[in-house]
């Protein structure tokens, strides 16, 4: 729930405490192993009965965590293996806390209280896990009214009101099964949804028609921006953005030199069918007296 709500915000406040711990030459992976550190003095202390010196080192070893992610995005080391450490680490930290919790409670309430701590410790990292595992298969599952901060938070009024601190960690189990169920029931729907079909990766064939694609419409609008404007440019889009040498000026003046000549063969080819035709056409005028003059003569 906090981190739903309140994160930008957050991001938004620690930003410029990302900033001063770049120019210190920290790197988020220092703090995440200082935040582990921390939380082992204060489960010692806390185990001890020095509530209020644990609760200072318990507030110190989380401020880490919180200022982490802005100095990843400061320093631009944001990487798989910084989010990897960070998410271990959270878990060590918690483990180690939880432990203090546990003894501390088993000697104050005595019986099975140890076991309320163990059981806080159990079921907050099946919510982190259900998260987990929905981030690998590709689902968002983060949702519930119990996450991390919400239990940092209700851990350190623990610490402050020590006489309800059992009262607390009920309160902090029951919200964290709450928000296991509520991540599964997220997680379960999402996945029950056909998985999108995996890209048609396209051949090398495909991938060479696409290139010299994108080669040609280059050549083309660089053709076309070099080409002549005004009156006198030729209006012809073929040839003001033809592959051919003489583009611009020069091949409208070739365009016109082969209009003409294209005009000319079609002069002399219509000269030469007519006077084709009228060599074949025979002139019956000069034969029909040629054969009367014949048939005089035979008889």
């Amino acid at each position: 729930m906090f981190d739903a709500r309140f994160r930008s915000a957050v991001d938004r406040v620690v930003s410029p405490a990302g900033q001063a711990l770049r120019r210190t030459g920290l790197s988020p992976d220092h703090l995440t192993a200082l935040g582990i550190a921390l939380s082992i003095p204060a489960a010692l202390a806390i185990a001890s009965g020095r509530l209020v010196v644990g609760l200072v080192l318990f507030i110190a070893s989380a401020l880490p965590d919180l200022f982490d992610g802005s100095l990843a995005k400061a320093s631009g080391r944001t990487s798989q293996r910084g989010a990897f450490f960070d998410s271990v680490g959270d878990r060590i930290s918690d483990t180690i806390v939880l432990a203090g919790f546990a003894w501390y409670v088993q000697d104050r309430f005595g019986g099975h209280a140890a076991l309320v701590p163990l059981a806080v410790l159990g079921v907050s990292q099946l919510v982190s896990y259900i998260r987990a595992k929905g981030d690998a298969l590709g689902i968002d599952a983060q949702t519930g009214l119990m996450e991390r901060g919400e239990r940092i938070v209700v851990l350190c009024f623990a610490l402050v009101f020590s006489a309800e601190m059992l009262w607390l960690l009920w309160v902090i189990f029951a919200l964290s099964a709450i928000t296991a169920a509520q991540r599964f029931v997220k997680v379960w729907r999402q996945a029950n949804k056909p998985p999108a079909p995996a890209p048609v990766e396209p051949t090398a064939v495909v991938l060479r028609w696409r290139a010299w694609r994108e080669e040609r419409a280059g050549r083309e609008a660089s053709w076309r921006a070099r080409a002549p404007r005004g009156p006198g440019a030729s209006t012809n889009g073929f040839f003001s953005g033809s592959r051919r040498p003489g583009g611009g000026a020069a091949g409208g003046r070739w365009h016109e030199r082969r209009m003409a000549r294209r005009k000319r063969l079609l002069d002399d080819s219509d000269f030469g069918a007519e006077k084709t035709a009228g060599e074949r056409t025979p002139d019956l005028s000069d034969q029909v007296p040629t054969r009367r003059h014949t048939g005089r003569g035979r008889g």
